[in-house]
């Protein structure tokens, strides 16, 4: 494990005395400077082995078979995303991964979905291919979500707010879960080992909960670090949202996926974006506003800041700026 990326207790935060708070929130603060933290959870084991069973036995289905859950318009919201359709903004190769995607299934009538019905989809997942992956899923983005959310709560306080300030601004916000397939590499020497180049997330913060195989390489003062989380840990990362928020105190944890050039195999793996409500506004925190801080962000809301990265990362249907043919 990199001395770069630090370990962080959150049960520690929650239940610790005044002393292991404070380190807690310390640790948390430093570690994001790198934009990457590792923490310690409390979600259920026979939880995600089952996520990554049914996953596993979808991603295995004939290519045919999956591509019946593409959710025509979605943009990538919500259900299957073929290989070699994400393309980092800074690369003109698409990503060798495929995807399913899913959030939570908001009601018709719930003022976020009428208002922002884009990032509100109706939920496309492969329950005819997969019984019983539904419920699965949908229990992870809870599960995942409100790991996420307390996470946040250390930051706020690290950031000078009240704990709970991220609080409303999650809760029936539109976050993404994506299981990411990678495929082995050791037919496609012309793509190198590069699964997905080097991005940003667009999100406040994204959970790893752990991977099928190594590859997460982080970005730190302009060198390359695997991402190696003790077993049992979840990797968080910052995104783009947060560092707008906070005025760029809290930067953008840049990574890539790369295959190890020994390694053969597929990796695995599922991730939470936490997304705010689409209707917040990016406003830098007056905290992280200072005279050698000075402003560096005019306000957006959530809503085009994600609209522009969706655009930006070639998964606009009938506007895609890369393609495979």
């Amino acid at each position: 494990m990199s001395d770069d990326i630090l370990d962080v207790d959150l049960l520690a935060f929650e239940q610790g005395s005044a002393a292991q708070r404070k380190a807690v929130v310390d640790g948390v603060m430093r570690s994001l400077a790198t934009g990457f933290v590792y923490t310690s959870h409390d979600l259920s084991e026979d939880m995600l082995d089952t996520t990554y069973s049914m996953l596993y036995e979808f991603f295995n289905k004939p290519i045919e078979e999956k591509r019946r859950y593409i959710a025509p318009g979605a943009n990538g919201q919500t259900g299957y995303t073929d290989v070699l359709v994400e393309t980092a903004e800074v690369s003109d190769k698409p990503d060798w991964k495929e995807m399913l995607n899913w959030g939570k299934q908001l009601e018709v009538g719930h003022p976020m979905r009428r208002k922002y019905p884009q990032a509100y989809p109706d939920q496309m997942l492969p329950e005819a291919s997969v019984p019983g992956i539904s419920n699965v899923l949908y229990a992870f983005h809870d599960a995942m979500l409100g790991l996420q959310m307390r996470f946040l709560r250390i930051i706020a306080v690290g950031l000078g707010c009240n704990e709970h300030f991220f609080d409303a601004m999650v809760d029936d916000g539109c976050a993404l879960n994506r299981a990411i397939r990678y495929p082995s590499m050791k037919n496609v020497p012309e793509a190198g080992h590069v699964w997905a180049a080097e991005h940003g997330d667009i999100n406040l913060i994204t959970a790893l909960p752990r991977a099928t195989a190594r590859g997460l390489q982080v970005k730190h003062e302009g060198r390359w670090i695997d991402a190696l989380p003790p077993t049992g840990h979840v990797i968080v990362n910052s995104g783009i949202m947060l560092e707008r928020i906070t005025n760029g105190v809290l930067p953008i944890g840049w990574h890539r996926v790369v295959a190890d050039p020994n390694y053969d195999g597929e990796r695995y793996s599922i991730v939470q974006f936490c997304h705010p409500k689409p209707s917040t506004l990016l406003a830098p925190l007056p905290t992280c506003v200072t005279k050698d801080n000075p402003l560096r962000y005019p306000t957006v809301t959530a809503a085009d800041a994600l609209d522009e990265v969706i655009y930006r990362i070639n998964l606009v249907e009938g506007a895609r700026r890369v393609t495979n043919s």
